[in-house]
């Protein structure tokens, strides 16, 4: 198929485009033609439901200062150097007068350790989150406090910013009884995102569990979610909700949090210590460098899942750690003892109110069963075979006492390389239900591989993509995404769940990007990877409809580029780098016996000539890149000589080098020097070409010899083939899936068109009688379009096509996504 440039009539694009609905394409007359021919004849794979959900972990503060609703941060003074070098047990208060942290017997609970001990005539001011507690003129806000005083005492609870105030104030009378909880509700008078609250108290009193809730949770539940945030996760229909990670699941301290543990602060997320009254639960560093409260825990989850239809996915700790740990705890007590706590999970969610742990859910207001059908256990496991061992435990106790539930297993943190491998016949070998795949990589490698899962075996595993995400918030991000998804459901016999990851971001609090869902504390937004999934989401269909779509003509050129040098966390020295071309002309060479001239600085660190070697010196900098040669270089050999001096990690050499965002480079001893690998930098994305585990030695100089031939690299260690690769998959910028809606007895057809030309494509739909008009959902966008606070850049937008026919022609906008729904007559 040939590529043509000619004027666009006034189709469905030039229509959209007139009327100011969807950008013009970059370049208005630029139109790739392409052919989709649809087989309604055929029956393609039945779509579950359940295809796509949500994952919720607690990072970016997703829970506490997010999706849970409560306005006090640190609320019972727990906050702890454990959680963040940085806190104290008062951190977000200021005391006025005299007042002091205390860990005694005189505390509310012994899981819940620490209150504040205020003088009499003194008072506490809580900051709340971001810029401080939010609150909306006319709306109510309910504050809780659990205090004692020994003499009685007044409390005064006010509401103000730095303008004045922002409620009444509020006097709670607090008797000479012990510790009880006392409340009060406040109805705002203004609206402000900088207020604070103060309980000021006559005489001396001790406090915990101050709380600030609004009334207008969602679905107006007590101890509730935050409403616009919980509105926007039912709006995208998720099938199914996994929580609470992540590795928050899989890190830290396998022990409980008791006298017996000494209180370990820094723990695996276990669901015991997150249900009960709130005020009795545990509290827990969290591995993204905060602490969690636990009021957002296992109950809440169930809560939520119900009330958006989902289903509920829990995933529990196998005692492996990952997340960079990589540790097998070897403990057979503390192993049975998480065993019967997962036991004792699904009693919590499915048994009847007359028993141990439904009596437990029963108390908490919920007397019916949750209906759990499926568990995870573990997650991103980089110890398969440890893992494996003891996943094998699980499913064993958890099959002989609840043979219904389904058992889910997982493949590491990567999409491919040696763990990934392992762990895959590991799980097909023992005939394994489902294995949870997780990737991030680059926009290209989501176009690359849209095919990725047509040649997965059908009669093993089914798979669970539980995260997964093109590492940017841009539409650029989203089409490839989207492209990537249409493979997805057209390989939905095998890919049964999937769910973007991560879901919440708050913005003064990030760990991690990209996030599906921004926030701060008075606004909430959809990122343009949001609006790609619930487009998705919201229109699945029950079963695909098999189709066909012509390719884009392209031509893969050979891996052109310049080559590097550069460290991660890590000094080390590099020395004799020649690169010679095939035809055996010398390129670069430099021994450095002079200066590094030849060399320019893009990265971070400090690098230096040092006794004839280049060496870079800065043991925390990441990615310190120095580069030379021109970008146009192909076929060529790059030798080097590299010595790790001191470090985490080993040394990367690179190649193909257009410039910071684009180039391979091998790494050799990464993830905490744990792992060889080949990757792809793309666009400012990284992906993972060829992965081995090794490490490297300090001291120790290895020889490096990397020999790019057209496309294909072959990488030699100490004069050892270390492996090969050949990048020629071609990356695809338009794809399709058709889908049947039983319900309504619509084709959709699904397009995605990822480049900055239009595409004119004759559409067969092969024989189906069909009505005229089509509903039309657009999203189309500049690539590098984000959507943030106070814009929206990308949004759908509807409209009807009135020229379907048995055969019909649409022209797809430049960077759009776009859904047909047709009618069969």
């Amino acid at each position: 198929m040939s590529r043509t440039r000619w004027r666009l009539g006034l189709g469905a694009t030039a229509f959209l485009v007139a009327a100011g609905l969807v950008p013009a394409p970059a370049h208005a007359e630029d139109v790739t033609d392409y052919a989709i021919t649809v087989d309604p004849a055929a029956r393609g794979a039945k779509i579950d439901d359940t295809m796509y959900g949500v994952f919720f972990e607690d990072i970016n503060r997703a829970a506490d200062g997010g999706l849970y609703a409560e306005l006090v941060q640190n609320r019972s003074f727990e906050y702890s150097t454990a959680d963040n070098s940085s806190y104290t047990p008062l951190t977000s208060w200021t005391v006025s007068g005299a007042g002091q942290v205390v860990n005694d017997d005189g505390r509310l609970g012994e899981r819940n350790r620490n209150y504040l001990s205020l003088g009499a005539g003194s008072s506490v001011t809580n900051a709340g989150y971001n810029t401080g507690i939010h609150v909306d003129e006319g709306k109510k806000y309910d504050f809780s406090v659990w205090a004692r005083a020994d003499a009685g005492t007044a409390l005064t609870v006010s509401l103000q910013d730095a303008e004045g105030t922002l409620a009444a104030a509020r006097r709670v009378t607090v008797t000479k009884s012990g510790w009880a909880q006392y409340k009060a509700t406040f109805t705002a008078t203004r609206t402000s995102s900088d207020g604070r609250l103060t309980v000021a108290s006559s005489a001396a009193a001790a406090l915990d569990m101050v709380s600030l809730f609004p009334r207008d949770t969602y679905r107006g539940e007590p101890n509730g979610l935050r409403k616009d945030l919980a509105e926007k996760i039912a709006a995208l229909q998720p099938g199914f909700v996994r929580f609470p990670g992540g590795c928050l699941v899989n890190t830290g301290s396998m022990e409980d949090y008791s006298a017996a543990s000494g209180w370990q602060r820094r723990r695996s997320y276990q669901w015991k210590d997150t249900v009960g009254p709130v005020e009795q639960r545990a509290t827990n560093a969290n591995f993204w460098g905060y602490n969690q409260s636990y009021g957002l825990g296992y109950y809440e989850y169930f809560r939520l899942s119900e009330d958006i239809g989902a289903m509920p996915l829990p995933v529990v700790p196998a005692l492996v750690t990952g997340c960079g740990q990589n540790k097998a705890v070897v403990d057979e007590a503390l192993l049975k003892r998480h065993i019967q706590d997962t036991l004792d999970l699904i009693e919590f969610a499915n048994g009847p109110a007359s028993s141990t742990w439904g009596k437990v859910r029963a108390r908490m207001g919920h007397a019916k069963p949750f209906h759990l059908t499926h568990i995870e256990v573990g997650n991103e496991e980089n110890l398969p075979n440890e893992f494996f061992a003891r996943f094998k435990e699980f499913r064993a106790a958890i099959q002989a006492k609840y043979p219904d539930i389904q058992v889910i297993s997982n493949s590491g943190p990567d999409d491919s390389g040696t763990t990934f491998d392992t762990a895959w016949q590991l799980n097909k070998d023992a005939k394994v239900d489902m294995v949870d795949e997780h990737y991030y990589n680059s926009p290209q490698w989501f176009l690359q591989n849209n095919d990725r899962y047509d040649s997965y075996d059908r009669s093993g595993p089914k798979v669970f993509l539980g995260e997964y995400a093109s590492q940017g918030n841009t539409f650029k991000n989203g089409l490839t995404e989207a492209a990537f998804m249409t493979g997805l459901e057209r390989n939905a016999d095998v890919v049964k769940l999937a769910s973007y990851a991560p879901l919440f971001a708050n913005e003064d609090y990030v760990q991690w990007r990209p996030d599906l869902i921004w926030f701060n504390n008075h606004a909430s937004w959809n990122s343009a990877n949001y609006e790609v999934q619930k487009l998705f989401m919201t229109n699945v269909g029950d079963r695909v409809v098999p189709s066909t779509a012509t390719g884009t003509p392209s031509l893969l050129a050979p891996i052109t580029g310049a080559v590097g040098l550069s460290t991660w966390a890590t000094t080390a020295a590099y020395d004799d780098v020649r690169v010679t071309g095939a035809d055996g002309n010398t390129l670069l060479t430099d021994d450095f016996s002079g200066d590094a001239s030849q060399w320019t600085h893009t990265g971070g660190g400090s690098w230096s000539v040092q006794d004839g070697q280049y060496v870079q010196t800065d043991v925390n900098a990441e990615n310190t890149m120095v580069s030379a040669g021109d970008p146009s270089w192909h076929d060529y050999d790059l030798k080097a000589k590299a010595t790790k001096k001191a470090g985490k990690e080993g040394f990367l050499v690179a190649f193909g080098v257009k410039d910071t965002g684009n180039y391979y480079w091998w790494n050799i001893g990464g993830w905490n020097n744990t792992q060889t690998a080949v990757e792809q930098a793309a666009d400012g994305g990284k992906s993972t070409l060829i992965s081995k585990a090794g490490s490297v030695e300090t001291g120790r100089t290895y020889d490096i010899d990397v020999k790019v031939r057209g496309r294909q690299v072959t990488l030699y260690l100490d004069g050892r083939e270390w492996g090969s690769f050949t990048d020629d998959k071609p990356a695809e910028p338009f794809r399709q899936v058709v889908t049947h809606d039983k319900k309504t007895g619509d084709l959709i057809v699904k397009v995605v068109n990822a480049q900055n030309a239009a595409a004119r494509t004759a559409i067969d739909l092969g024989g189906a009688k069909v009505a005229s008009k089509a509903r039309v959902t657009t999203l189309a966008a500049g690539p590098d379009a984000v959507n943030s606070e106070t814009a929206t850049a990308v949004a759908p937008v509807k409209s009807t096509f009135d020229g379907v026919a048995g055969k019909f022609s649409y022209t797809f906008p430049a960077n759009s996504i776009t859904f047909l729904r047709i009618r069969q007559r």
